[in-house]
């Protein structure tokens, strides 16, 4: 099972004619600091053809130009991404940030991720209905904490080895959360995630009636291809699945990597 970081390495020639980063300079909530998003467009982009959207939230001690380097390893055609910022700097790191699960900070994420798709949509031609929020460890988590605030904005939420949020009632719409899609990865020798709380987690997703796609791999706590492959196949699967498919998005996915 390869690991990411050996990868971007290997393939930064294909990352760099791939990927494309545009700075789009907004408010916070307070009006204090300016933040950036980092967008990513796919090789031989098609302005006629309505993309799915992914809207990646970098892991801890990153930033949002991290969704540059993952998503040609999730696929370097079938998706326009964008990366946003964490909303707490990192104490680890200059430059860097992570996601915090306080109240402050969950609306501040929320209002981040809205901004970026509207940065996403200004720039590339995206579905509106294939919009895709995932992440990676703690950006994952609050992937998952925006999707179940917002269930009906998104078409899935994706956690890449990123436990499920436990505070501040993250069912507190389950209704409409039980319609989200969810896809989780979780590590079996992981310690962010600890496979105790994984399977207590189960044991709520099946009490709260909900449907969660949830795979372990065996490795540590880190990001893999393995993990990233997967995600592209049931990202593209959600849609396959529910609407017809034209000889465009044919074409599009045979060709996708």
């Amino acid at each position: 099972m390869n690991r990411i970081q050996n990868l971007i390495e290997d393939d930064q020639v294909t990352i760099l004619r791939s990927a494309a980063c545009v700075a789009e300079m907004a408010a916070d909530a307070e009006g204090e600091h300016e933040q950036t998003h980092c967008i990513f467009t796919p090789m031989h982009y098609e302005r006629n053809y309505a993309y799915p959207l992914v809207v990646w939230l970098h892991g801890p001690d990153d930033d949002e130009s991290q969704v540059a380097r993952v998503m040609p390893l999730v696929s370097t055609r079938n998706y326009v991404a964008v990366g946003t910022r964490g909303t707490l700097p990192s104490r680890h790191a200059p430059d860097a940030y992570d996601w915090s699960q306080s109240s402050r900070h969950i609306a501040l994420a929320e209002q981040r991720v809205v901004s970026a798709v509207a940065a996403a949509r200004r720039w590339l031609n995206v579905a509106p209905h294939r919009v895709f929020l995932a992440g990676y460890g703690s950006g994952g988590t609050m992937a998952l904490r925006i999707g179940l605030n917002q269930p009906r904005s998104f078409a899935g939420a994706l956690s890449i080895g990123g436990a499920f949020p436990s505070t501040l009632r993250p069912l507190s719409q389950l209704h409409e959360a039980r319609q989200l899609k969810i896809f989780m990865t979780t590590a079996r020798d992981g310690q962010e995630y600890p496979t105790a709380e994984v399977c207590r987690h189960l044991r709520l997703f099946h009490a709260a009636g909900m449907s969660v796609d949830l795979r372990q791999y065996p490795c540590g706590d880190e990001l893999t291809t393995n993990m990233l492959s997967d995600m592209d196949r049931w990202i593209m699967r959600q849609f396959s699945e529910t609407t017809p498919v034209t000889q465009d998005q044919a074409s599009h996915r045979s060709s996708g990597s």
